[in-house]
């Protein structure tokens, strides 16, 4: 965190009904998950991108700096949360798939979309014919969506390429979106998204080319911080999971895993083996996997949203995840198959009201949690001195975030400029 304690604040916004910081020590596991300070007749003071104050509005003159240059804007029928963390994503790609969501409405299962061509492949083989620049303008409304939703930090993956060069295509084309956009976004290489078809019959050889040729290109290109695996049965095992990410910690690349979605994959123990950050989905993990999640300091990054647009019919166990101390985030999983809403509050109401997670272990879920799971609580995730001006300002109580479909988000504020909605 950067030390702005003699700084004049450029923007307050004071006597707002319901200030939500979730500042604490991270990450937030068991009943820590649930543990958010609430504090009313709140406000927060901002000098140009970094915070200076999130507490009580009586105690903000004694605290903070006011000049000519101060704005300053009375919110008493608002709140205010984090600026929420999207910890998964796979939102750069080209192409649609409306009518493997047709096929699937109609009853189709994921596997058998996949059997005849579609899913990951489908996009795949759009994502290959496009440039980094068509990449970029096809996705740049989805990363408005998503900051309308209140993200302004999110992660985003590789995976819709496949060969060397339109991995690394997909990742410039992050990089270019991260730059030009107001979200920060975090970059993932991940290769082992999928087996490609030209190499259905040689997965060793394509286990060796993003262990020999992918990472050490991506790791000369600097342009992901993470090495993701889609760890489940007919895609990676957990032994190619390892060695895949035990080569990428070796480039550089910090591991993280898709665990046990569709099945016990054996993705949760593999995380634990190779110390990841994060392993995500989890729908269908075992109580050893739990385990193994605990020991390993592993967060659980959940994607409930995912999982009701697939048609899964379960989600993960948040419940006992959490019983069991292992740190939760969700995350939306937008994607072309299965991650149709651009919406952190949508995937929180789906975390409340399927996993049976309360109000606030969700808001964690979606902030400081998440914020672990990518390494980046000392910029963002809470509000507190010294973290970047990142927040959600909530019309009302900030439980109408989860009255799906009602406008309760009235601004986003990135760094401290309002970046959607407005003030007031």
């Amino acid at each position: 965190m950067t030390d702005v304690s003699r700084t004049s604040a450029t923007l307050i916004l004071r006597h707002c009904r319901q200030l939500y910081t979730c500042a604490g020590a991270v990450p937030r596991r068991g009943p820590a998950q649930g543990a958010v300070e609430v504090i009313s007749d709140a406000a927060v003071a901002i000098a140009h991108d970094r915070l200076l104050f999130a507490g009580p509005t009586s105690e903000l003159d004694s605290s903070v700096a006011i000049d000519t240059v101060t704005t300053i804007v009375d919110l008493p029928d608002h709140s205010i949360v984090p600026g929420f963390v999207d910890a998964h994503t796979h939102a750069v790609y080209a192409g649609h798939r409306l009518d493997e969501l047709r096929r699937r409405l109609a009853g189709a299962s994921y596997a058998e979309i996949a059997a005849d061509g579609g899913g990951i492949l489908s996009t795949v083989r759009a994502t290959r014919a496009s440039s980094v620049a068509g990449l970029v303008a096809a996705s740049r409304a989805r990363f408005d969506e998503m900051l309308a939703c209140g993200t302004t930090t999110c992660e985003a993956k590789s995976g819709y390429g496949l060969t060397t060069a339109s991995e690394l295509a997909q990742l410039s084309a992050i990089a270019e979106l991260d730059a030009s956009h107001p979200i920060d976004i975090i970059p993932t290489f991940m290769g082992a998204h999928e087996v490609p078809s030209e190499s259905r019959t040689s997965r060793d050889q394509y286990v060796r080319l993003i262990v020999e040729d992918m990472i050490p290109a991506v790791s000369s290109a600097g342009t992901a911080r993470w090495c993701d695996v889609f760890c489940e049965t007919g895609v990676f095992t957990p032994d190619e999971s390892i060695a895949i990410l035990r080569a990428g910690i070796a480039a550089g690349l910090k591991p993280r895993i898709h665990a046990d979605e569709l099945g016990p994959s054996g993705g949760s123990q593999a995380a634990a083996a190779v110390g990841a950050r994060s392993a995500d989905h989890l729908v269908h993990v075992s109580n050893d996997g739990i385990d193994a999640l605990a020991a390993g300091g592993v967060t659980a990054t959940l994607l409930p949203a995912a999982a009701f647009y697939l048609k899964l019919g379960r989600f993960a166990p948040a419940r006992e995840l959490i019983a069991r101390a292992v740190p939760v985030a969700i995350a939306t999983d937008v994607n072309p198959g299965g991650g149709f809403s651009p919406s952190m509050p949508f995937a929180m109401t789906v975390a409340c009201f399927a996993m049976n997670l309360t109000f606030e272990e969700a808001l964690v879920a979606a902030t400081i949690n998440g914020a672990w799971s990518l390494d980046v609580t000392d910029d963002v995730g809470s509000l507190e001195p010294g973290k970047l001006a990142d927040l959600v300002v909530v019309a009302g109580d900030p439980m109408n975030l989860i009255r799906t479909g009602a406008p309760a988000i009235a601004a986003v504020v990135k760094k401290g400029r309002v970046v959607a909605g407005r003030l007031g």
